[in-house]
């Protein structure tokens, strides 16, 4: 009798979707690139030491309790005169170790940016949707606004928002709302990006094949701009959301440099740019230079990793 095991056919084994992403031509590109490699671990570093903060900073710089006056402008890796301690980065003013500093600012920093381009791509996607699909009056409306908002600068805007919103604010929960209101003031000046480019890509896209066979079969236009439509434009609005994050960290740090950004009780890496800024030509350098140097290796390495997410996901490049 025939062995009927030999005549089955063996299944091949089924990759995991792990090791499919590692085979894929994006993950190929990716560890081609030392910049890519490079600027993602930076990133990756340095949100997973602002996560972390309260395991990795040695001092809690915001605790009234465990601050001593008598540390203040103790330089970099220097015994303290009075009391003999040694901080990695120096303090400040108030003897606030630097470093701690640094890392509980990167958390305010980055959360502000991160929801800031959130909330702009939410917005801009939906009113590019809404512009592309529908077109007529409500197309008109919605990029008449984007245009005439164009015509100002995005600091500028950001400006007027949260002076506007911190005004209607009772005086008793401005402190409270600050970063909200930083957050709503940046995305609502950085939506326009995400409404132009997703508007075009839904031109091209609502007259294809997929989408006239999606109305005959009786979708409704929401279906249709969220089921079928939204997939295939998200591909420029991811690259657009990781460059404009490096965007949303400066114009952060730049409100706060300004003293209309994050409160003193909750600094962001600007603020405390600003504080040692007061202190740079009085010899005390590394007040200012090291929130600096954190700020700048941070928006450096998003910016130099979004051009090269828009350079591996741009067909034309491959």
């Amino acid at each position: 009798m025939a062995d009927i095991s030999q005549n089955t056919p063996v299944k091949p084994e089924e990759r995991s979707r792990l090791r499919v992403a590692l085979d894929s031509d994006f993950a190929y590109q990716f560890k081609k690139s030392p910049v890519a490699i490079v600027s993602a671990t930076m990133v990756l570093i340095m949100m997973l030491c602002a996560v972390f903060a309260p395991l990795i900073a040695p001092y809690n710089p915001f605790d009234p309790g465990s601050l001593n006056l008598m540390n203040g402008f103790s330089a970099p890796m220097e015994p303290n005169a009075f009391t003999g301690e040694t901080f990695w980065l120096g303090t400040d003013d108030q003897g606030r170790d630097v470093f701690s500093t640094i890392l509980y600012g990167m958390r305010i920093s980055l959360f502000v940016g991160a929801a800031a381009v959130l909330f702009a791509m939410v917005l801009g996607v939906t009113l590019g949707l809404l512009a592309g699909y529908l077109g007529g009056w409500v197309e008109t409306i919605i990029m008449r606004v984007a245009d005439v908002q164009l015509t100002f600068p995005a600091i500028l805007v950001a400006m007027l928002i949260f002076g506007v919103a911190k005004g209607i604010t009772p005086v008793e929960y401005r402190d409270q709302m600050a970063i909200w209101v930083l957050i709503i003031a940046i995305g609502l000046s950085d939506w326009v990006q995400f409404a132009r480019v997703v508007r075009g890509a839904t031109l091209v896209e609502k007259n294809k094949e997929y989408v006239q066979a999606a109305r005959l079969i009786g979708r409704g236009s929401g279906a249709i701009m969220l089921r079928h439509i939204l997939p295939n434009v998200l591909s420029p609005v991811l690259v657009i959301a990781t460059i404009s994050l490096a965007l949303a960290i400066i114009a952060e740090a730049t409100l706060s440099f300004l003293g209309v950004g994050a409160p003193p009780t909750q600094p962001s890496l600007g603020t405390l740019i600003r504080i040692g800024q007061g202190f740079l030509f009085s010899g005390e350098w590394w007040i200012l230079l090291f929130p600096a140097a954190t700020l700048l290796a941070l928006a450096l390495s998003v910016n130099l990793l979004g051009d090269w997410l828009r350079d591996a996901l741009n067909p034309r490049l491959r």
